[in-house]
């Protein structure tokens, strides 16, 4: 789009980035250099006494006896010895006061360290408090934000500058869930009137035509498919949206047994046996119960829609403890069908994702089905798990945190196992 007016932004935090007092950066110069400057003092106190010390005890030089006058070699020799000694004192002080700064600069060194580390991380403490707020935030939650005090410094600029980008990709999110939902609404109109239309063409008294009436069934059922995808767009962005108007516990393995149960015509159709058995009582989670529902349907719909004729159906529920982490619950849908690519098969959860053509008009669905299951899974902090199977067909699994009430573990249905 074009043509809208521009906005200047003045005022955030890009704009608060030229130099300032009290930044961050000058903190950090201030407490180092004033560690540095503090170790240095006591370091060479710790010298200075142990000069003093040697000089302390180091013994006199001898004197020299006045009793008679001294030759010329005596006191040649006077003077040398005197010199010795004095270069002796001279060495032992040296080593002296060497040994003890060499243990003064290990101590201070050892407790620079301890007071580096602890003033450190009280400085990037807020900066902790930033990331580990922001990974809090997902896009279910776009509307948090930091919100950090204090002074005006890098810190508070940087959690001022995800503020803001928080504040757009919410913006952007919103919008995007609008449109969605206000173009689903704005086209069922014309697809009312265009499935009246037809009604009345062929209401009309009198015979008519064989190409007339094929013509009919086309139409109709290309609109069938477009009514079928605009009610994804409006499942997809009530699942993003993330506001449940219904939610509740449920069973989930009954869930799976009555969307089996609406699709045994389908089934038996396409020829195909379904295994399910045990999977009624398992599995208790909580949530939406129009989108697990709705998860359920798709999932099964997947199983059959892109299963081969006379192949297999199997459904599974799992219910498992997590030792402390809380429960979770799995439902597992199998299905048969020719050997599959994993690297493929992980695509399958994103928008009009098939393993055959990429588009509409194949027959094979509107490409939304595993989409919707990921939003709702991802929306009741779940996952989904798609997998080829080695001997052929995919293996589907949505697994769900369970209520932990009455959620029994199911027998094995896979076909690999007791089937």
């Amino acid at each position: 789009m074009t043509g809208g007016p521009s906005r200047a932004v003045t005022g955030g935090p890009a704009a608060r980035l030229g130099p300032r007092r009290g930044t961050a950066r000058a903190r950090f110069t201030a407490l180092y250099v004033a560690l540095f400057l503090l170790s240095g003092t006591v370091l060479l106190v710790i010298a200075a006494v142990v000069a003093s010390r040697g000089s302390s005890t180091s013994e006199a030089a001898p004197g020299v006896d006045t009793g008679r006058p001294l030759t010329a070699a005596e006191a040649q020799g006077r003077v040398e010895r005197l010199e010795r000694e004095l270069a002796e004192a001279h060495g032992t002080r040296s080593r002296e006061i060497l040994t003890g700064s060499a243990i003064a600069f290990g101590i201070m060194a050892v407790a620079s360290v301890g007071l580096g580390w602890s003033v450190a991380g009280r400085v990037l403490r807020p900066l902790r408090t930033v990331t580990a707020a922001t990974r809090r935030i997902t896009a279910d939650s776009l509307h948090e934000r930091l919100a950090v005090g204090g002074p005006a410094d890098e810190v508070k600029d940087l959690a001022d500058t995800i503020d803001d980008l928080l504040g757009r990709l919410e913006s952007s999110f919103d919008a995007q869930r609008l449109f969605v939902a206000n173009a689903s609404h704005e086209l069922r109109t014309p697809l009312t009137t265009m499935r009246a239309s037809l009604d009345v063409a062929l209401a009309k008294p009198g015979p008519v035509p064989d190409s007339t009436a094929r013509l009919a069934a086309r139409i109709r059922t290309e609109l069938d498919q477009v009514e079928r995808l605009l009610e994804s767009f409006l499942v997809l962005a009530r699942t993003r949206h993330g506001e449940f108007t219904d939610s509740g516990a449920l069973v989930l393995g009954r869930v799976a047994r009555d969307a089996l149960t609406a699709r045994a015509a389908d089934i038996t159709a396409r020829g195909l046996t379904a295994h399910a058995d045990g999977i009624d009582g398992c599995g208790r989670v909580r949530g939406s119960r129009t989108l697990l529902r709705r998860l359920a349907d798709n999932v099964i719909d997947n199983a059959i829609t892109h299963n081969v004729p006379g192949g297999w159906i199997g459904v599974e529920v799992r219910a498992e403890d997590g030792k402390g982490t809380g429960s979770t619950v799995s439902l597992v849908v199998e299905s048969g069908g020719p050997v599959l690519d994993q690297r493929r098969v992980a695509d399958l959860a994103l928008p009009f994702r098939r393993l055959g053509a990429d588009r509409t008009g194949t027959g094979q669905g509107s490409g939304l089905g595993l989409s919707i299951v990921a939003a709702v899974a991802e929306a009741h902090r779940g996952t989904l798990d798609l997998h080829a199977r080695a001997d052929g067909g995919l293996r589907v699994t949505v697994t769900l945190p369970g209520t932990g009430e009455g959620a029994g573990e199911a027998p094995g249905t896979g076909r690999d196992g007791a089937r």
